[in-house]
């Protein structure tokens, strides 16, 4: 069956760095769009991210346009987001997911097929 394993959450001091990474399993990789999307406590799940299947063309919230940077290895059936310049408003549990219209670069919780189970990220002030 379909796995999305979401690694690299953490705590990290306001102004740090984190790299996230999500290992997909169970699918042709290379014919799925990837997202990244995250939820903070009392609040709704937002889309952080989003990349086509070839990783040429790319979608970011205006909240963390210029701050974030997605990115996928076909090869090695992985998506990431490195994350620069954290701030309190990032705290959330971020998630990956995976649609198959793989040249869609979709926005909304129902595009998406696939979920992983998300990965913490912590930011402290």
């Amino acid at each position: 069956q379909v796995q999305l394993v979401e690694s690299g959450g953490g705590l990290v001091q306001a102004g740090g760095s984190l790299r996230l990474s999500c290992a997909a399993s169970g699918l042709t990789f290379s014919r799925y769009g990837m997202g990244w999307f995250r939820q903070a406590p009392g609040k709704e799940r937002e889309v952080v991210a989003v990349i086509n299947w070839s990783g040429g063309s790319t979608y970011y919230a205006d909240s963390v346009k210029g701050r974030f940077t997605i990115s996928r290895d076909n090869a090695k059936n992985t998506v990431y987001l490195q994350m620069n310049s954290l701030n309190s408003e990032d705290t959330a549990v971020y998630y990956c997911a995976a649609s198959d219209n793989r040249w869609y670069l979709g926005r909304i919780l129902s595009d998406y097929d696939y979920w992983g189970q998300g990965t913490q990220v912590t930011v402290s002030s």
